[in-house]
């Protein structure tokens, strides 16, 4: 995960990622639509306006998808809320 800058600077990151499981798959897309845009393969961006819905889902995220790739997104999310034209960034293998 990462925060980047509009030039794509990237701002601030984690080593760590999402720990991908069965259990992604199994999130109801109307009720988790930001981490529904996560795929183990691709890239997915949140901004400014988006990082607050993504915060809620994160809030009431199962067990069973948690982990500690959690904190670390709560982390870049303030990192992204904090500044100004950043976007928080998963980066897909």
């Amino acid at each position: 995960m990462q925060v980047r800058g509009d030039s794509g600077d990237i701002v601030a990151s984690v080593r760590g990622g999402v720990e991908w499981t069965d259990a992604f798959a199994a999130l109801d897309p109307a009720a988790f639509p930001m981490l529904s845009a996560l795929i183990p393969y691709g890239d997915a961006m949140f901004n400014h306006r988006q990082v607050p819905l993504l915060l809620a889902e994160l809030d009431r995220l199962p067990d069973a998808c948690g982990g500690a790739w959690v904190a670390q997104a709560r982390e870049l999310c303030q990192v992204v809320l904090n500044g100004s034209h950043r976007y928080l960034w998963f980066v897909g293998d």
